[in-house]
């Protein structure tokens, strides 16, 4: 604890944090930023809780911009949110400031900590996936009005998936590391498939599906729910806010949420798509939307969920052919692995493409 309290010491000196530091912790598992549960006692023995940050300036080199897209996010939906708990709250520096950078250049962030608040890794039950869809559905709709064209791109072309494609074709011409040899089915399925990737950049094109604020990891790891009823409270992480379509961050969660078995399962026969869980995701997504989504959105939400899962599986498979210099691997066939699962449940995905169409179909004004 005391060495904990002496590394993040003279950033909370920095902010307008409330009572007298008593307790510092590394917290949660994420593998970005380094964080830590800061408590602080109050003079009346009462306690408040923080959560301090260092944010990874490696992974996010316009770390400044980052924290200018939360701040304008967050004090958004403040304005529409009445729950305290219902956003996540960033403790100003003393100079009024969102962020301080220290001497080291390493650039530090406070929440208020939100408590009685507890999140899954993996859902267990549909009614929690359902939440965790309403979370990132009250997300979009909150942000309707929020012009998207004023937060800064953090990831450019992150979920370009034409882009994604043309680097994943170089990649196989290249063969840097020799693999190719060895997964031509899988490259094969990649290809077979290039006609799908232009889908959604033609719907924006053609006024079907418009930029909006957009999460872009919407992982259920990434929403917050009540402690005690496992209600919605609010998302988290938004250090990856910026424009986007509504539909990828519906099929992101669906690509990680509505898999029966973990993103590096090697026995294929335990990954499907759970029909079941889309189904709840979809109901809890647009109910939290709440009519803010055009019909022609919400007949691409089967489109969102192939288009980030294939995109997923052929950027695993990209890395894979380059020698693994992007995603970290615990063993050499890792990233084959985790690309397998992705093109098995995209697999899935179209041999329920009609009962999904169906699905979403309902949601339709």
């Amino acid at each position: 604890m005391k060495n904990c309290l002496s590394l993040v010491n003279n950033a909370i000196n920095n902010f307008q944090v409330k009572g007298t530091p008593r307790g510092c912790a590394p917290y949660g598992n994420g593998h970005i930023n380094d964080s830590f549960r800061l408590v602080c006692e109050m003079e009346d023995g009462t306690q408040i809780a923080y959560i301090v940050q260092a944010v990874n300036q490696n992974v996010f080199k316009n770390a400044r911009e980052v924290m200018d897209n939360i701040e304008k996010v967050t004090d958004h939906l403040k304005k529409k949110i009445s729950d305290p708990r219902g956003v996540l709250t960033l403790v100003p520096t003393y100079n009024g400031n969102s962020y301080y950078v220290d001497k080291e250049n390493a650039l530090w962030r406070v929440y208020l900590f939100v408590e009685d608040s507890m999140c899954f890794d993996i859902p267990e039950k549909t009614e929690d996936f359902y939440e965790c869809g309403v979370a990132f559905g009250r997300f979009q709709r909150d942000l309707t009005d929020f012009p998207a064209e004023e937060l800064f791109e953090v990831i450019p072309k992150f979920h370009d998936t034409v882009k994604r494609y043309n680097d994943f074709l170089k990649a196989v011409e290249e063969d840097k590391v020799g693999r190719a040899a060895s997964v031509k089915e899988e490259i094969a399925f990649i290809k077979e498939r290039a006609d799908f990737y232009g889908v959604l950049a033609d719907a924006n094109k053609r006024g079907e599906l418009p930029i909006r604020v957009t999460h872009n990891d919407t992982k259920t790891n990434n929403t917050l729910l009540d402690a005690k009823t496992h209600k919605a409270l609010c998302v988290i992480d938004l250090d990856t806010v910026m424009p986007g379509y509504s539909v990828t961050d519906f099929g992101d969660a669906i690509r990680f949420g509505a898999n029966t078995a973990a993103e590096d399962e090697k026995d294929l026969t335990k990954v499907s798509f759970d029909i079941g869980m889309f189904t709840a995701f979809a109901d809890g997504f647009l109910t939290g939307c709440d009519g803010q989504l055009l019909n022609s959105e919400i007949m691409l939400m089967p489109e969102g969920a192939k288009m980030m899962t294939i995109e997923c599986g052929m950027r695993f498979l990209t890395d894979y052919l380059q020698g693994d210099t992007y995603f970290r691997v615990k063993y050499p066939e890792h990233n084959l692995v985790r690309c397998h699962t992705q093109l098995k449940l995209v697999s899935d995905m179209e041999k329920n493409w009609e009962t999904m169409k169906q699905i979403v179909s309902k949601y339709c004004k």
